[in-house]
């Protein structure tokens, strides 16, 4: 099972990094992928999820270009099984086609999440849907009225594999595998129902008993609105998870 999980994602990897290399419209890009995520149960049944992301452009640390608030209410089916709806704010920084101004974009999105634990190692999925309304462009220098609205549909698998014999504990290092694909659809989506993939390889270092770092490599392939042309992603990621119980113990 194990070996056939990690098979999956690593050839899925290799699949989309094949196609972006023979690509003759790719822009090979060096980023950092910042992110704090917070999950708070309150009762037996609700909880709130909370993120915030920010990446830069190229070159490592060469300018921004996305910054992400996220919120949501979580309802628990059971211990490991959540359902979540909510809102995100994103800010795309000045960029190829508004090169002196900022596009925001509004983003309702809806979510089950669910965990899987095996004798030594854990596996999380979920499938998010995402309602996206980005603000129109004008030219370089100016946003236009309205939004553009495509839905997009998000399917994770991450998988954890302890480096320990002391399993998942403060101080324990585990290895990561994680992808994450992404697809558009709605009328305004013309060349790219195929939005982008998004694998990561790194280390989990427990750092209490209820959050974690994770850092590692991250390789993202996008397919841009035109059909032709894609964006391959070198970079960083650097995460930092809370789980929070506030229940009676």
């Amino acid at each position: 099972m194990k070996k056939n999980i990690i098979c999956c994602i690593v050839s899925l990897c290799f699949t989309i990094t094949s196609i972006a290399q023979n690509t003759k419209h790719t822009e090979n890009l060096n980023q950092v992928w910042l992110g704090y995520f917070n999950q708070t149960r309150f009762s037996n049944k609700l909880g709130l999820w909370t993120d915030l992301n920010l990446r830069t452009k190229d070159d490592f640390v060469n300018n921004l270009s996305v910054s992400i608030v996220r919120v949501g209410l979580t309802y628990y089916v059971a211990t490991d099984t959540k359902l979540t709806a909510g809102y995100a704010w994103v800010n795309f920084f000045p960029g190829d086609n508004h090169k002196n101004i900022s596009q925001t974009e509004h983003r309702p999105w809806q979510q089950i999440q669910w965990h899987t634990k095996y004798a030594k190692t854990r596996m999380m999925q979920w499938v998010r849907l995402e309602e996206r309304y980005r603000r129109k462009i004008l030219n370089d220098d100016a946003l236009a009225d309205g939004y553009s609205f495509n839905f997009r549909l998000r399917y994770n698998l991450w998988y954890e594999i302890p480096l320990s014999k002391k399993g998942i504990e403060p101080g324990a290092l585990s290895f990561i595998l994680n992808d994450e694909v992404h697809v558009n659809f709605g009328k305004q989506i013309v060349n790219n129902y195929f939005d982008q993939n998004r694998f990561f390889a790194g280390l989990k270092l427990q750092t209490g008993k209820s959050s974690n770092f994770q850092f590692g490599y991250l390789n993202v392939f996008q397919q841009l609105a035109a059909g032709n042309q894609y964006k391959n992603i070198n970079g960083a990621r650097l995460f930092y998870f809370q789980n929070v119980d506030l229940r009676s113990k």
